[in-house]
């Protein structure tokens, strides 16, 4: 890949496995060079891995560190991998190598992740520096021939050859520069004389000491050597040991001992006092340590050792004495760990809703479990909380998914709270948690239930239509639209007539209405079935029978069965005199087509004609009995006016009339009870007689005015055409016409034979013929005669105009108001 530093090596490893879930695992390893500009490509990440670029995209791709710093940055419209801000390995890693950034590249819907490491190389961009650019030493003029001086070594944060590689020391005939190799790698600057002092030479000399990396190309550091000639120190300090090793533990508290180092010096007096004192060690690791300069222990200068931010530490001790000669050794501080982080729960992707119907196994949450700590104290155990059907499993190291563990139902649970706690194993054990809220969607798998299994309702016959009966309900476990139920009448037929035209139903309230108007006596209950369906895709439904029965109303009056009255005929009960107290004279037999207590029929007598009653009848079973014994004084005719009323509210009733004859015979009462028929005929047929007489009437005179017209007409027009014929004219008369004086009205007299009864409504009129079957007609004021002769009939029996006819209804009309009265 081509940057502005030139052609850089990149190197890609895939690996790509699969987990026992539904999540993928792969990994993809870059290298790339410290200090890249921003926005510089890394990788195709998309084309590394296999995946569209659209993936990215669609699955929301983004990068998880586990931390905040963001150093690399995914586009995932190209499907690359691009420089964030600048790199600065030292600042990231400092002398650790490899240098490495690891993070995931987390994928969603389906949920995945996949691992990416990226090794950051060091260029060599740091120059070596001493710490002390200015080092003095006082040298007696007497030190032997190879005795040694520590020199400042210099600092290079670069790694491999970028670092420090070598020393030079500017050429002199004193001194020569040596280098020990340390067991850790590094390497001791020690100045070794090669040809005796003579302060009276030379007093004072000035060297230069050059440190040198192994770049390319590379860079150096100078420091200044000021040595001062003294008098004669024939020994040098020297320590027991040239390595020492000692142990911290982190979070030690400050003024803590660490460890001492001891030397000797064989000189006597004030050339046998030796000081300690750090040197050659990097200024932060002298800010934490220090050195007591009289008894070599070495003691913790802060209390903030910290085994995750540095486990070893090295420092160069120096020992001196009076005379100028020292000696050095290394002290190696190892921090041991204390169980003083807890786990820490990063989340990688988490799902805050799901399906109710995932399948087991599916991942809902994906974590990221860092503990700082190591060995024992960083192994971290995860675990949810109890009772919900969810697990947790580790899928790769750090690594845990919550994947739902058994199928869910958000009719039981619509959400949860997932509490995952992680344990390490340190000893006390240190632990975290963190609660996910997971919401449960809802899918269409549950039917309307009804409240109950069947219905009865119940209405009162003669209803107004489109009153409501009642409700039926049913209740959908699930929610929102997929719970929306609306009601629907199931097709059927009631007596093969659709139940539709009977009832209705409310399609989002579940209320029955009637349709129609109910008649008990016509339907007393029929079943229909009402089907509850949801609104879900697609729709589940369940259904429940209603029986709906029509309560009876008091609509119907008592219909009489016996006696039965008819016009045509009259019927009597005898009662013989010599019947006893009790005597059952006949029973009334009366039904009512209503039910329950508005069929409960009771009798009653309205009246009779006695004043003395003989008779009564029974309250609940209708039969008329005597109630004392017949005398002479009761008459013959007795008529009973029996009521007949039912129990409904309000009651309805009917009226029977029940006539009685008290007599030993028929005969005895056979003229009695002929006035009975001949009322009631005379009461049944006067108003139809009269009204049919009025009808002809009307009738017949209005056509008796267009009949007359129409001849008049006719006439007239007859006489101007024989007026206009000079023919002789001859008088017409209507037949049977006859005007003597021109005072009648009838053609002749008429002889009337009138036969009475006792009943003058039954007598007989007949009408007898005329006088003579021959008239002669005469008209003085006329010129001429005419004869007519009658036929041998009555005139009653063919009338001969229209005129007679109605003259005849007249005349019968007037004969039988003559005999009415």
């Amino acid at each position: 890949m081509e940057t502005p530093d030139g052609t850089m090596r990149r190197q890609v490893l895939l690996f790509i496995s699969f987990l026992s879930l539904s999540s993928v695992a792969g990994q993809v390893s870059y290298s790339i060079p410290e200090e890249m500009a921003k926005g510089s490509l890394i990788g195709n990440i998309a084309q590394d891995l296999g995946l569209d670029r659209k993936r990215l995209t669609s699955g929301k791709g983004r990068i998880f560190t586990g931390d905040s710093a963001e150093h690399i940055e995914l586009n995932r419209e190209r499907g690359v991998l691009l420089i964030k801000e600048k790199i600065d390995r030292e600042a990231l890693c400092g002398q650790t190598t490899p240098c490495a950034l690891h993070f995931q590249i987390i994928l969603e819907n389906p949920m995945e992740f996949y691992t990416v490491v990226v090794e950051i190389t060091d260029i060599n961009d740091n120059t070596p520096v001493f710490e002390k650019t200015d080092m003095k030493f006082k040298i007696s003029e007497s030190a032997v021939i190879g005795a040694k001086f520590l020199l400042e070594r210099a600092l290079d944060p670069d790694v491999g050859m970028n670092s420090l590689q070598s020393y030079y020391l500017t050429k002199t005939e004193n001194f020569v520069l040596k280098l020990k190799d340390q067991p850790d790698g590094e390497k001791i600057v020690e100045m070794v004389l090669q040809k005796p002092l003579d302060r009276e030479k030379e007093e004072e000399i000035f060297l230069v000491l050059t440190a040198v990396d192994g770049g390319e190309p590379n860079l150096s550091g100078t420091a200044q050597i000021h040595v001062t000639v003294l008098d004669a120190n024939d020994n040098a300090p020297v320590f027991t040991k040239t390595v020492y090793k000692a142990t911290i533990t982190e979070n030690a508290p400050k003024g803590t001992v660490i460890t001492r180092v001891t030397a000797s010096d064989a000189d006597k007096g004030s050339n046998s006092k030796i000081t300690y004192s750090i040197s050659n060690t990097a200024a932060d690791v002298r800010d934490m340590f220090e050195i007591h300069e009289i008894n070599g222990n070495l003691i913790l200068k802060t209390g903030n050792v910290d085994y995750e931010k540095r486990r070893l530490y090295e420092l160069d001790v120096q020992v001196s004495d009076q005379g100028g000669l020292s000696d050095a050794c290394k002290v190696i501080v190892d921090v041991a760990d204390t169980n003083d982080n807890p786990p820490s729960i990063n989340i990688m992707s988490n799902s805050n809703t799901v399906s109710e119907n995932v399948k087991p196994g599916t991942v809902v949450t994906m974590l990221n479990i860092q503990d700082s700590d190591a060995n024992e104290n960083g192994k971290v155990m995860c675990v949810l909380n109890e009772n919900i059907p969810f697990a947790i499993k580790s899928s790769t190291n750090n690594f845990f998914s919550v994947v739902t563990d058994s199928d869910l139902d958000r009719e039981r649970a619509s959400e949860y709270n997932i509490t995952v706690t992680c344990s390490d194993e340190g000893v006390p054990s240190l632990s975290s948690s963190v609660t996910l809220t997971l919401h449960i969607s809802d899918v269409n798998d549950n039917v309307p239930v009804f409240e109950r299994s069947s219905y009865e309702a119940y209405i009162v016959e003669n209803n107004t239509p489109g009153l409501s009966i009642f409700t039926v309900k049913a209740r959908d476990a699930d929610w929102n639209q997929n719970a929306r139920v609306s009601y629907i009448l199931e097709e059927s037929s009631v007596n093969g007539v659709p139940v539709s035209s009977y009832v209705s139903v409310g399609a989002d309230s579940g209320v029955i209405h009637a349709v129609r108007s109910f008649d008990y006596e016509q339907i007393k209950d029929f079943h229909f079935r009402v089907k509850a369906q949801d609104g879900g895709s697609p729709p589940l439904s369940s259904n429940v029978t209603v029986k709906l029965l029509i309560q009876d109303q008091n609509d119907n009056p008592p219909q009489v069965l016996y006696p039965v009255q008819t016009g045509g005929s009259l019927v009597a009960e005898m009662v013989p005199r010599s019947a006893d107290v009790g005597y059952l004279v006949t029973k009334v037999v009366a039904v009512d087509v209503d039910s329950g207590q508005n069929a409960w029929l009771s009798y009653k007598l309205q009246k009779a004609t006695d004043r003395a009653a003989l008779f009564e009848v029974g309250l609940q079973n209708g039969e008329i009995r005597t109630i004392r014994q017949v005398t002479d004084k009761d008459v013959v005719k007795q008529r009973l006016t029996v009521i007949v009323e039912d129990n409904g509210q309000p009651s309805r009733s009917a009226t029977v009339i029940v006539n009685v004859a008290v007599a030993d015979s028929f005969p005895e009462v056979l003229s009695e009870f002929t006035d009975f028929t001949h009322d009631k005929e005379y009461n049944d047929n006067l108003t139809f007689y009269l009204v049919l007489a009025l009808a002809v009437v009307s009738f017949l005179f209005i056509t008796c005015l267009v009949v007359i017209i129409s001849v008049k007409v006719y006439r007239w027009r007859q006489s101007r055409i024989l007026y206009h014929s000079n023919l002789p004219v001859i008088p017409y008369y209507p037949p049977r016409y006859s005007d003597t004086l021109g005072t009648g009205t009838l053609q002749h007299v008429y002889n009337y034979e009138v036969c009475r009864t006792t009943d003058s409504r039954k007598s007989d009129c007949k009408f007898g013929r005329a006088g003579s079957q021959n008239v002669l007609i005469m008209d003085p004021s006329s010129t001429g005669t005419m004869q007519r002769i009658q036929n041998e009939k009555s005139i009653l029996d063919e009338p001969d105009s229209p005129i007679e006819l109605m003259v005849y209804i007249t005349g019968l009309w007037n004969i039988d108001e003559k005999i009415r009265g």
